[in-house]
């Protein structure tokens, strides 16, 4: 049993992550199997150095520890791009040049990943990516391709058992996803996170409730890349008193504050129940 803890270096750990970390090292444990660390730092304009010593050294304070070394995905992006070259020529790839604005423009309607690209260039093949272009798979010719997607077991606390991907749910909730992102040409959540997990050989992904729906879309690249499915584990998330879910981009409360202010690892695990 192989689980993970996959922060991104892209600001301090806050408590929402630090229940998280519990949590995947507790089911790891009571599974008697193995937690490991990813620095899923494929972001090149946020992620920081500092931010990655930041996280070894909040985790190290609650606790835990993991084995070495810790795979961080910008070492691998030449794997990334030889995935992005496969599906390519099975032309299940497009270039896309499409701004947030002009796609906004175009009537997109909100999905859980953000506004449900309407296949503005889902004609362009890719002879025609130029410099800058990001990568769309063509999720319907994804999903043809892929044939029935098998069905996933979820074993956490929120939705306990077996899950199948809805195609028609798909399309409708994120569209053609991104897998290299535009201007930068990072590789996207999307293709890195379940090309690590295969490539780790993740035997259970314990993670947020929030990256749900994500589960559907990672089942059906497990599935056209030739990748196990792992058993998925999804946890409820820290919210603050509003009933807002903690997150960086609201700026949460860093551990590093409450270890500043006194605190005790014990203190703090308290405050997110364990």
């Amino acid at each position: 049993m192989l689980t993970r803890f996959a922060p991104s270096p892209t600001g301090l750990l806050h408590l929402g992550h630090a229940f998280s970390a519990l949590t995947v090292w507790r089911v790891a444990e009571e599974l008697g199997g193995t937690a490991l660390l990813r620095i899923e730092d494929t972001d090149s304009t946020r992620c920081r150095p500092d931010f990655e010593d930041a996280i070894h050294e909040d985790l190290h304070w609650l606790g835990l520890d993991w084995p070495r070394p810790v795979r961080r995905q910008s070492e691998h992006l030449a794997d990334y791009a030889d995935t992005l070259d496969t599906l390519a020529a099975r032309g299940l790839l497009y270039p896309c040049s499409c701004s947030r604005k002009q796609i906004a423009q175009a009537g997109a309607q909100p999905g859980w990943d953000g506004l449900v690209y309407p296949g503005t260039c889902r004609h362009r093949p890719m002879a025609d990516a130029r410099p800058g272009d990001a990568l769309r798979l063509n999720l319907a010719a994804a999903l043809d391709a892929a044939g029935p997607p098998p069905a996933f077991t979820e074993t956490g606390p929120l939705r306990p058992g077996s899950h199948r991907p809805d195609p028609q749910a798909l399309l409708s909730g994120v569209g053609d996803p991104v897998l290299r992102r535009k201007q930068t040409g990072d590789p996207a959540y999307h293709l890195a996170c379940p090309q690590d997990d295969a490539a780790q050989q993740i035997t259970h992904v314990v993670r947020g409730a929030d990256l749900w729906n994500a589960t559907f879309l990672h089942v059906v690249l497990q599935t056209l890349m030739g990748w196990p499915v792992p058993t998925y584990h999804h946890h409820d998330l820290v919210r603050d008193e509003g009933g807002t879910r903690l997150a960086k981009i609201a700026h949460s409360r860093a551990i590093r504050a409450y270890r500043e202010d006194g605190l005790t690892p014990r203190q703090v695990k308290a405050l997110v129940g364990f």
